[in-house]
């Protein structure tokens, strides 16, 4: 068999396919697609093992194309191949004649790959660069815990390395000896308007990847042989250190005419595909003149999946595990700081589940999530992922995307640095909960480059929409004690889906007990009145607990709602607030747009008469010593609380 003759042609396959299928959307990437078109090839019909039919097998290679606008290259493979997709109940195999709905509402070929939309060959949602590599990193530290020797391979373009999580994808892989992971650059040299800077050539991407630690391989990515012997020198191993592939490539290949820089993202139609695909035409005849018609590709099949039994057990309530652990005079004080509960919870989960895994930011100690690393028999499940959240974040979707529950924990305000990468998580149905520690105002001494304060407005977004599965995009928390915080970290693993818990620095007091049943979407009524309602969060559960009763002694009964979940039973809540007479006040130590935007949309929708006002931080807060100092300061003081609520109700 001539290998070099059988790739040519099932590449050059691939591109007529990509520029036709482009064509017939309207849009779409086909040049960059050719650039792949020999990696794929060698990738989908030789090297992974793996089966069209079941593309999603949990033993399967996997390949994450983190240049997601170059799919068009694995659809046009997929359909050669019989590739099934669909949804899980509706699987069908993939058509030539299905490539032509390209980009349309009902097709599963998306414009860049989302496995959420029926095309279960990858793993997750691509196509906002330089996120591929870090997802690939989880897939492989997933695949070392569990014991398999599945392979991750991840096509990154050679624009898209100059994003930062490129390189903390890479230090990751290192610090982890991911030995399993094959990052591999297109070197095309074009980026979207021009071509890419020296700073990503071929040569100097080469050399930092060395200078990383890697073992680099620097090939021609349309040359066979030269593909299939670095693919070969991955598979069988044998290094010391992690692998990384350089291929230099033409963005466009096989076709001159579409070669450069005014074809990035414009597929050709009329005369110009006519031009291309007699192109591609005289390149076939050129590069295929020793292939035979019994020449054909052999996919090896992935290794048999063991069935495995995953641990699991009642979680022990927080009380217990405080007196297992050593931690009964914390107990007897009746107060703890809901980041520590946060802590004990993982524990106690990791002990019941071994699908849990834990991600920190080099913070654990102030996340408490320390607890997990600490103890020996989980800390194979711990990965520390240092100054790098985007990583972070998209490490997590890998794992979640190999069936563990990923508890990602860092600062409330670093969360900010990952909001694509939790966003492309949401799209690709990641099993993710994010906790972002030390959470608003109350930080107070390390002032706002320490706080987080639009969060809780970006992660409520997600909870006006609903996910591929119909639930909400995203459930946010903030539990205002540690029986509460403790409870929802156990109900958060639990529950299929995306969650952001805050927790907090300061020390809080036990509000709860473990009698309190903690749902998502659920809400607790503190105190029962009938002129207004408080609705609150988090710390200030505490401080409207307190204007609670300054309230009191002014001749007010005041209802106290801690809401912690956002969405949340709107119908129960409108319900207090009408026996409260219409009138709502809304309490948050963070920027607008949060819970008071959440309380003002279900009452605007109820269509019943109300009275609104929303307490939230209005200014940029600055350091002080004191979180009570902090509230005064933003004028969310117990007074300020108080006398707010007396302005409401012109009293």
């Amino acid at each position: 068999m001539s290998f070099e003759a059988a790739v040519h042609a099932q590449a050059i396959k691939i591109c007529r396919m990509s520029l036709d299928m482009c064509a017939a959307a309207g849009s779409g990437h086909p040049t960059s697609a050719q650039s792949i078109s020999h990696l794929i090839t060698v990738l989908l019909f030789h090297t992974m093992r793996w089966s069209p039919d079941l593309p999603d097998y949990p033993t399967s290679d996997r390949l994450v194309l983190s240049e997601g606008h170059a799919v068009p290259a694995v659809y046009a493979a997929g359909a050669e191949l019989g590739l099934m997709i669909g949804k899980e109940k509706a699987r069908r195999r993939l058509t030539v004649d299905e490539l032509k709905n390209l980009r349309t509402g009902e097709s599963e070929l998306e414009g860049h790959p989302n496995p959420m939309e029926g095309f279960p060959f990858f793993d997750a949602a691509t196509g906002s660069l330089g996120q591929g590599l870090s997802v690939a990193a989880g897939l492989g530290d997933a695949a070392r815990l569990d014991g398999t020797d599945r392979k991750v391979y991840c096509i990154i373009g050679d624009g898209e390395s100059r994003e930062g999580q490129i390189a903390e994808a890479l230090d990751y892989i290192i610090d982890r000896k991911l030995r399993n992971v094959l990052p591999i650059f297109n070197c095309n040299e074009y980026g979207q308007a021009d071509r890419v800077s020296s700073q990503q050539s071929a040569e100097t991407l080469s050399a930092k990847l060395s200078a990383a630690g890697f073992e680099v391989r620097a090939i021609d990515g349309h040359n066979p042989a030269a593909i299939k012997a670095a693919f070969d020198a991955f598979v069988e191993g044998g290094g010391n250190k992690p692998m990384a592939l350089v291929a230099t490539t033409v963005k466009g290949w096989g076709t001159p005419s579409l070669q450069g820089a005014s074809w990035h993202g414009k597929p050709p139609t009329g005369e110009q595909l006519k031009r291309a695909l007699m192109e591609l035409e005289s390149r076939r005849v050129e590069l295929t003149t020793s292939l035979a018609a019994s020449d054909q590709f052999t996919i090896q099949p992935p290794a048999e999946a063991k069935p495995r039994d995953y641990a699991t057990a009642d979680m022990p309530g927080l009380s217990e595990v405080m007196k297992k652990w050593d931690m009964e005079s914390a107990l007897q004080a009746g107060t703890m700081a809901t980041r520590r509960a946060y802590g004990l919870a993982l524990r106690a989960l990791g002990q019941i589940n071994d699908r849990v895994v834990v991600l920190d930011a080099d913070v654990s100690n102030s996340t408490f999530a320390e607890f997990f690393r600490k103890d020996s028999a989980l800390a194979p499940r711990f990965m520390e992922c240092k100054i790098a959240e985007q990583n972070m974040i998209s490490a997590a979707v890998g794992l979640s995307a190999a069936g563990k529950i990923p508890f990602v924990s860092t600062f409330a305000k670093f969360v900010t640095r990952a909001y694509d990468q939790i966003e492309m998580a949401i799209y690709s149905g990641a099993n993710l909960k994010v906790i972002g520690s030390h959470a608003g105002i109350t930080l107070a001494a390390d002032g706002p480059s320490q706080m987080s304060l639009p969060d809780v407005a970006w992660f409520r977004a997600f909870t006006t929409m609903r996910d591929h599965n119909g639930n909400p995009g995203c459930y946010v928390l903030q539990p205002a004690d540690a029986y509460a915080a403790y409870a929802l970290t156990g109900v958060m693993a639990e529950y299929e889906g995306c969650c952001y818990m805050r927790t907090l620095r300061p020390e809080t007091e036990f509000l709860y007990s473990e009698d309190t049943v903690f749902n998502l979407g659920g809400f607790e009524v503190l105190n029962e009145g009938r002129d207004i309602v408080l609705a609150a969060a988090g710390y200030m559960v505490h401080e409207a607990n307190k204007a609670i009763e300054l309230l009191d002694k002014a001749g007010v009964s005041a209802s106290l709602v801690d809401l912690y979940s956002l969405p949340f039973d709107t119908d129960a809540f409108l319900d207090v607030v009408q026996q409260n007479g219409g009138n709502v006040m809304t309490i948050e130590d963070n920027f607008g747009g949060g819970l008071g935007s959440a309380v003002g949309d279900a009452l605007l929708e109820s269509g019943d008469g109300f009275k609104l006002r929303q307490l939230h931080v209005r200014r940029i807060p600055k350091s002080a010593r004191t979180p009570d100092e902090l509230l005064k300061m933003c004028g969310l003081s117990a007074e300020d609380i108080k006398k707010a609520a007396m302005e409401v109700l012109g009293v």
